[in-house]
Formats: structure tokens, C-alpha cells, sequence
């Protein structure tokens, strides 16, 4: 499921027989999508994820129902205006600049690629997650990160500074180690520590990412692991990532780390929302991905992240697994119906919604790298993350650049979503 962990083939455990079969017609999903941005009515088309048929993603009509089954849908997030506030602070930027905000590429942290850099110097992507595994320490990150940060500039990201990501949750996921960067317990170990206790360690662990110039970590892991087995769970419970079992320890440890980062000013993202406590599989390795179980409202695993919301969570990771109770159409990724219906409108969160890593993920892997970012975007993401396979990130943002040039409504979500990631930089009020 996530941007970068060890990632089985397949879990021991997982021997639960085949998951439903997805339908795949990906160029209809896209068609979708795009056609019914603006629109007030539902669209016939399909998408992976729905075991009735080919279908597109569930959109709110006019009389607000969905298209699904006529499940009650929360009003969505207007599309921006052409005149106002987002026309305002935009000014002067080009519609590539734009897109480039929207974008977050993947920097080996040993060295980085020159895919990675001419993503920031030919399409003007304004963020990077440092990636891989180095125990070459703080001063060599430090160097590393440097060399990136000095791309950004007034001839490729406006000016803009970049958001410089990194996965450091402990455990068998942290990316940084080495001389200046602390051993960090799993999620599940940090878990037994008194709350004022992992609040003061994650403020630690937060400073010694700020030093190196890290502004984000893609953490804590908000994800609800109550099945019997949680070895049974591949991309959560497997690694002992899990803050506990239940939504009352969940919210309480996973709000503490996130507490501890944002003291030490980097930003915490939580995630996988809705959950991926309750799957076998992992979305960066399998396909047929489903979560049969969670459901839209007073469901445990959601309630965690609407506490986390409570508390101020300025960013949130999706999920790419089906919800089939939630909307069977799409990965929650591209679901309109879970990113700006639930998320937004029921949740009432106003952050940041990133991606997991569409560049590499088995799950989409129907779809080619633009029609995901097209996809993500449409459906309510602000930032698109492609750090399994740098190179995509030029094809997402060519694709992004397309599809906003020909469609007002797009090109006004576009604008939404650069606003809410350069509040996030500090560049605007939010």
C-alpha cells in the first residue's frame, strides 16, 4: 500500500482464496470523471472495484443522491470560482507552475536520480519524498536534501519552497538512519508508552528530521487493525505499524505522534483513510484490493480519523483499496464519493488529501500514470504522490496540464487544490 516499506509478494497469512474480480475499462472511468466535474448528473461509465457491472464513479445529482444505488451523498466542494480569491492569489502563475504544486516526486535519499530533479527543472514539480533506506546519517541527508531544495525557484516552482517528504514511522518503516536520526520503535511498541511520553519522543524524532530539512513525514499510521488476526492484515498489521486495536488507543497514540511532529514544525500526515486496517492485501503489490467491511458512518476505523481531524490534522494519505460499502465503483483514491463527500463534507476536513503512491501501486496499474493523477485530482486529492517510479511524475503532470488546458471545471479544482498545499508551505493564509 505505501510509498516505502519492504513489501512482501504475498503475506503468509494470506491465504483467504482470490479477492472479487474488478471490472477494468479504465478509458470510460477517466471519461467519466472528467465529463462530470462540473455537471449535475450521474454518468454511465466504469470503473475497477464494482462487483455489479462496469460503472463510473458514483457522482452527487442535482436533487442530492448518487448515481450508487442512490446512497445519500454530502453536498460537494464547489469548484472554484474564475474570479476571487484563488484568482488572486494565483496570479502570474502558469498553468504548468500550477500543476507542478500538485505533484510530489520521489528522491532517492543516498543520491538522487536525474529523473527526479528534471521533474522539479522541466515540469516544475514543487515537492519530493526522500525515499529508500540510508544509514549514511544526518549530515549526508542533509547534503542530499540540499541539492534538491536549491531547484526550487523563481523558473520552477514560482518560487514556491518545496514540501520535502519522508517516511520515518519506526519500525520496519524509517527511511533515515544513521548518526543524528533515532532508532524508532514500531507504531505498535510506541503504542505501551504513556501519551505525554510519546508525545515528547515524536517531538524528538520530529526535530531530527527538521534538522535535515525534512518539512513532512508521512505519518502516523491512523489505520484500524480489529481483526482477529493482525497478521492477516499485509500492509498494516504484517509490519506492526498499528498504533493498537481499538479506535479509543488508536486515536489517542497515533494523535500523540502526530502532536510530537508538529511541535517540532514538521507536518504530520495521517493516514490511509478510510482505513486499511481490515485488508489482506497491499495495494503497491496486489490488485483486487476490497474492503468488504468499513462502512461511510459511525464505523470505528473511520471514527479514528475523525478524531485526528478534531485534533488538526493539516494532512491526510488515501487509501487505493475499494470500499465496497462506501462506493464499490473506485479505489478511494479516485472516488469522488469518499475523497470530497466523506472526507470533506462529512468529516469537514479543509487540509491537504495526498495520494499514496500512484506510480507503482499493482492496484491501479489499469490505468497508465496520467489518468491516475487526472483521476486523483478530479476526484478531491490535492497532491499526487509518484515515489515507486520517478519517472511518472513527468507523465502525470503532462497529463494534468492536458486535461485542465481543455476543461474550466478541472482547471478550477487545479486551483483549489495549489491553494490548500501553498497554505500548507506557509506561502498562503489558509
Amino acid at each position: 500500500m505505501e510509498e516505502d516499506r519492504p513489501h512482501p509478494a504475498q503475506h503468509p497469512h494470506d491465504d483467504r482464496g482470490p479477492h472479487p474480480v474488478l471490472p477494468r475499462r479504465r478509458p470510460l472511468l477517466l471519461a467519466a470523471a472528467l465529463g462530470g466535474l462540473g455537471g449535475a448528473t450521474a454518468l454511465a461509465g466504469c470503473a475497477e472495484g464494482s462487483p455489479g457491472g462496469p460503472t463510473s464513479p458514483a457522482r452527487p445529482a442535482a436533487d442530492g443522491t448518487t448515481a450508487a444505488g442512490g446512497t445519500p451523498a454530502a453536498g460537494r466542494t464547489p469548484a472554484a470560482s474564475s474570479a476571487g480569491p484563488t484568482q488572486e492569489a494565483l496570479e502570474g502563475w502558469t498553468l504548468e507552475e500550477k500543476i507542478g504544486q500538485l505533484i510530489m516526486v520521489g528522491v532517492d535519499a543516498a543520491s538522487p536520480q536525474a529523473v527526479s530533479t528534471s521533474a522539479i527543472t522541466s515540469h516544475h514539480v514543487g515537492n519530493v519524498f526522500v525515499s529508500g533506506r540510508t544509514r549514511a546519517g544526518a549530515a549526508a541527508v542533509h547534503a542530499t536534501i540540499s541539492s534538491v531544495t536549491a531547484l526550487a525557484g523563481p523558473g520552477t516552482t514560482h518560487g514556491a519552497p518545496l514540501l520535502v517528504a519522508t517516511d520515518q514511522e519506526g519500525g520496519q518503516v524509517q527511511v533515515l538512519s544513521g548518526p543524528g536520526f533515532s532508532s524508532i520503535p514500531s507504531a505498535l511498541d510506541q503504542a505501551s508508552l504513556d501519551r505525554d511520553e510519546l508525545v515528547a519522543s515524536a517531538r524528538t524524532w520530529g526535530e531530527e528530521l527538521a534538522a535535515v530539512g525534512v518539512t513532512m513525514n508521512l505519518a502516523p499510521v491512523a489505520d484500524l487493525v480489529d481483526v482477529p488476526d493482525p497478521a492477516d492484515n499485509g500492509p498494516i498489521g504484517a509490519w506492526e505499524r498499528e498504533y493498537g486495536h481499538d479506535a479509543a488507543t488508536v486515536e489517542a497514540q497515533a494523535g500523540a505522534f502526530a502532536e510530537g511532529m508538529e511541535a517540532a514544525g514538521v507536518i504530520a500526515t495521517v493516514k490511509h483513510f478510510p482505513g486499511l486496517g481490515r485488508v489482506s492485501g497491499n495495494t503497491d503489490t496486489a490488485s483486487q484490493v476490497v474492503d468488504a467491511s468499513t462502512a461511510r458512518t459511525d464505523d470505528p476505523a473511520v471514527s479514528v480519523f475523525a478524531q485526528m481531524i478534531e485534533q488538526g490534522a493539516r494532512a491526510v494519505m488515501m487509501s487505493s483499496a475499494v470500499y465496497s460499502r462506501i462506493d464499490p465503483q473506485a479505489p478511494a483514491v479516485f472516488s469522488e464519493v469518499v475523497v470530497t463527500g466523506m472526507l470533506r463534507t462529512d468529516l469537514g476536513y479543509t487540509g491537504v488529501v495526498m495520494t499514496d503512491d500512484l506510480s507503482a501501486a499493482v492496484q491501479l496499474k489499469d490505468w497508465d500514470p496520467g489518468e491516475r493523477a487526472v483521476l486523483a485530482i478530479t476526484a478531491g486529492c490535492d497532491l499526487v504522490l509518484a515515489s515507486g517510479d520517478p519517472s511518472a511524475a513527468a507523465a502525470m503532470a503532462e497529463a494534468l496540464v492536458e486535461a485542465a488546458g481543455s476543461d474550466p471545471d478541472l482547471a478550477a479544482r487545479v486551483d483549489q487544490s495549489v491553494e490548500r498545499v501553498l497554505a500548507l508551505k506557509g506561502v498562503l493564509q489558509p
